[in-house]
């Protein structure tokens, strides 16, 4: 681990999204402007508890990073911890960060902290929360005691589980909730305060190739299977279900799932944002014994999206069915 005055050496990267977001004069709405060196710059005493690395990996909204960028990202995070890095903050939009953060939990295989952060007002506006949530990542990756824990998401002083954590709110600073296990942790007078150990999730390797397209479908009411029919013919390597509850959907949907998980993995989550799937409650046609039956692979505590990241990540390692299986079997 490299120090420097005995300060742990954090890397700082800046991908864009609303911390990053100003505008100039003479123009409406904000956009992704700043970079690693000019965020940390706007919080005074950094220095104090770490030493810096500013790198400003990419420059744009959340909603335009794609796995290539997360492959990269976790594959630099990775080799600057082989280099000693002790922790590394990702900065970035806060609309992907649920899943960007998922992504590196399960690719970036170091113990080292890596915490994602963000801001939910832009720095033109009255009291922007860039500069506090950006300390209290830093805070966080230089602390020893969040080594272990996996990828984290730090915002509104609160430290978060990436597998857990989702974006609830549009615009609240308090916007990131974690159900059903609520947050590892804390800050408090600029200490970070951990009351919850997770073990990590089995990691999975860097893709050597692109990442094969996963479909997220989310049930709704009185919803027919005619986008269900169309996801092979438009070349999905997996599908990833949203159901009612604890996992259940419109009995008329029943046969083109089953017929579609004869050919490509799918996987049955929640579209209630917490709680597990069931396996063994319910026995009508479509609810979640039906569908296991018929071979949809169940999600376990995971959401959509995450599901999702998942599959998607196993998919572009070869995983057959068989290790699809097995790997949401121990979620």
């Amino acid at each position: 681990m490299v120090t420097v005055r005995d300060r742990p050496l954090v890397t700082v990267f800046s991908l864009g999204g609303t911390i990053a977001s100003t505008n100039e004069r003479g123009t409406e709405g904000v956009t992704p402007r700043l970079g690693a060196e000019e965020l940390l710059a706007g919080v005074p005493g950094l220095d104090d508890f770490a030493e810096l690395e500013p790198v400003a990996f990419r420059r744009t909204a959340s909603g335009d990073l794609a796995f290539g960028d997360l492959v990269a990202l976790a594959a630099e995070i990775g080799a600057r911890f082989e280099a000693g890095t002790a922790g590394a903050v990702v900065v970035q939009g806060t609309d992907t960060v649920e899943e960007t953060s998922f992504v590196l939990d399960l690719l970036v295989g170091a113990p080292n902290p890596v915490v994602v952060t963000g801001a939910m007002r832009n720095p033109t506006l009255a009291g922007p929360d860039g500069p506090a949530n950006l300390r209290a990542a830093v805070r966080v990756a230089a602390s020893s005691e969040a080594r272990g824990l996996g990828s984290l998401v730090v915002l509104n002083d609160e430290i978060h589980a990436a597998r857990f954590v989702a974006k609830t709110h549009t615009s609240s600073p308090a916007a990131f909730r974690s159900a059903p296990a609520g947050p590892v942790g804390w800050l408090v007078e600029d200490r970070p305060r951990f009351a919850v150990r997770t073990e990590r999730l089995p990691g999975l390797p860097l893709p050597a190739g692109p990442v094969p397209p996963v479909a997220l479908l989310t049930m709704t009411l009185g919803e027919g299977a005619r986008l269900i029919e169309q996801v092979g013919a438009l070349g999905y390597a997996g599908l990833v279900v949203e159901s009612f509850g604890g996992g259940h959907v419109p009995s008329w949907n029943v046969p083109a799932l089953e017929r579609l998980a004869a050919t490509i993995p799918v996987v049955l989550a929640s579209r209630t944002g917490g709680g597990d799937i069931l396996q063994a409650t319910y026995g009508f046609p479509g609810s979640e014994r039906d569908l296991i039956a018929r071979g949809l692979i169940p999600a376990g505590f995971l959401n959509g999206p995450k599901a999702r990241i998942l599959l998607s990540l196993l998919l572009a390692n070869g995983a057959g069915l068989d290790e699809v299986r097995k790997v949401f079997a121990g979620i």
